[in-house]
């Protein structure tokens, strides 16, 4: 038999992939082990493209959740900050004066508080103001957010005992009242912000359970639109917001408490706000859960940049997800045609008009005009394999890059992964 190479000197020999010494090794052990030496390098290979990397994102799902949701820029400098310290005083300060407090302003609430995400601020706003106590919920509401997770198992997992109002399809004001008793703790509407439910439909509006007769209302928005004026784009509201619930608008209308993603709509890092009444906020903070599930530093000053450009009133500038929301189809037209023509030679490419989506269980069923460029067949594999990795879409057996949710300095990017070898 022939004697295996050393493992070691295997490992050394793939110093050009950049990998750490220790994980050549693993791939060097493997190769060793499964009788092939010489696949050690595909192995590290492999291991490198299971590290987070940049990719380019041209599938036109903007809010896309396998790349990450919202595309933000996130810089800070290794320096010590003022997270929990008032600069005034010298004493301890707390972490929702910054991001949450600038959240709060943003959005018209008393108090704001910021969490890991979306499920995790559900969870709290339960867990500190309704464990061993009723929360009404209509049936029509008890979705399932990505990943598997359902509202009647948050709940569950709050120790709050979950009560079912009206139908599937149909829950009226006198389900909701007639459901209170002295046990009931909340009411809560969630909004199906990754479905649409139409034809024989009734719902209640969040101002006609704002009553104070009924417990207090909270709301999970989800998708984290802030306003529904979208005041930060010089055009107001685009068409595809039409009917998109906001957190401003919803707070007016009387909700006690407003939770929302920090990664959709909102523009920004993953985490969870939540936002509405003093007194129910500082309850939330309180309750041990806040410690667990609370941020970091760099989510923080992440979500604080966000918030400053939406008081600024420039995020539709300055935060990436607006500015490929918004840019104009024609603008997308003229690089897809420029595009088509650079790669013309090797792999013909015609222009496409299609559309994008937001995705990221946000505006079911509604799309944004967009444009692209298409090649015939699935290519989609030679594209993720190129540096960095391109993610396309196919659609009737063409692969499609749709140029919304891809840069412009990007554009030679696609350009090269399309021409085939």
């Amino acid at each position: 038999m022939t004697r295996p190479p050393s493992v070691d000197r295997l490992a050394r020999e793939l110093a050009a992939t950049g990998l750490p010494h220790p994980l050549l090794v693993d791939a060097a052990r493997r190769a060793i082990a499964a009788g092939d030496p010489a696949a050690a390098a595909g192995e590290a290979e492999a291991m490198a493209r299971r590290l987070l990397q940049p990719v380019v994102n041209a599938t036109g799902v903007l809010l896309h959740t396998n790349l990450g949701r919202a595309p933000l820029a996130v810089a800070q400098a290794a320096e010590y900050t003022n997270l929990e310290l008032d600069l005034s005083t010298g004493r301890r300060g707390s972490r929702s004066a910054h991001a949450a407090g600038l959240l709060a302003r943003a959005c018209g609430a008393e108090a704001a508080l910021v969490v890991n995400n979306g499920a995790a601020a559900v969870l709290l706003v339960a867990a500190a103001l309704a464990s061993g106590r009723e929360v009404i919920v209509s049936r029509g509401e008890l979705i399932e957010i990505g990943g598997g997770f359902r509202i009647p198992e948050v709940l569950a997992s709050s120790g709050a005992r979950l009560v079912e109002i009206g139908t599937t399809n149909k829950t009226s004001l006198a389900d909701y009242t007639g459901a209170v008793t002295d046990a009931t703790a909340l009411i809560l509407k969630v909004h199906p912000s990754n479905y649409r439910m139409s034809g024989f439909t009734e719902s209640v509006a969040v101002g006609a359970l704002a009553r104070p007769d009924l417990p207090p209302l909270a709301v999970d928005l989800g998708s984290g639109l802030l306003d529904a004026a979208c005041p930060w784009l010089a055009g107001g509201p685009p068409a595809w917001l039409a009917d998109e619930p906001a957190v401003a608008q919803t707070l007016r209308a009387g909700a006690a408490l407003v939770t929302f993603s920090g990664d959709k709509l909102l523009g920004g890092p993953q985490a969870g706000i939540i936002a509405g009444s003093a007194e129910l906020v500082e309850a939330c903070a309180r309750h041990p859960l806040a410690r667990a599930l609370r941020p970091g530093v760099l989510v923080l000053h992440a979500l604080q940049d966000v918030a400053l450009a939406y008081l600024r009133r420039d995020a539709g500038a300055t935060l990436p997800l607006w500015r490929m929301a918004t840019t104009p189809v024609v603008a997308l037209s003229e690089r897809a045609r420029a595009l088509a023509a650079s790669v013309a030679g090797a792999a013909p490419a015609e222009v496409v008009a299609c559309d994008s989506v937001t995705g990221g269980g946000t505006l079911p069923g509604v799309v944004i005009p967009s444009a692209g460029v298409a090649v015939a067949g699935d290519v989609t594999d030679r594209l993720r394999a190129h540096d960095p990795p391109v993610i396309a879409r196919v659609e009737d057996g063409r692969t499609i890059c749709d140029l919304r949710t891809v840069w412009p300095e990007q554009d030679a990017v696609v350009a090269r992964a399309l021409a085939p070898a």
